[in-house]
């Protein structure tokens, strides 16, 4: 990607398409039944700590110098696939 305002912009509107997808499972689990919602309800953590991780991640390029933010990319990048076979796991899981 060519400068980091593009990066950081692809990556929210990423987290953007995760958080709908979070709240659509949010309202299944509520809808679920007892012994399902605690699966949801795991589900559902780790998905928020992912999703935190991947934002704290956008933070820190955001507040990187010019030069040090090409370093964070794979780190950011990590933390963003983990996000997305998270996500990926909970909706097929919950389908």
């Amino acid at each position: 990607m060519a400068n980091r305002k593009e990066y950081i912009d692809k990556l929210a509107a990423q987290l953007k398409q995760w958080d709908d997808e979070i709240e659509k499972l949010e309202a299944k689990a509520q809808q679920a039944q007892t012994d399902v919602k605690a699966d949801y309800q795991r589900q559902l953590e780790e998905l928020r700590s992912k999703r935190q991780k991947a934002e704290n991640r956008i933070q820190e390029i955001r507040e990187a110098s010019e030069d040090a933010w090409q370093e964070l990319k794979s780190g950011a990048e990590e933390a963003f696939d983990s996000m997305r076979n998270a996500v990926d796991n909970a909706v097929s899981r919950f389908k």
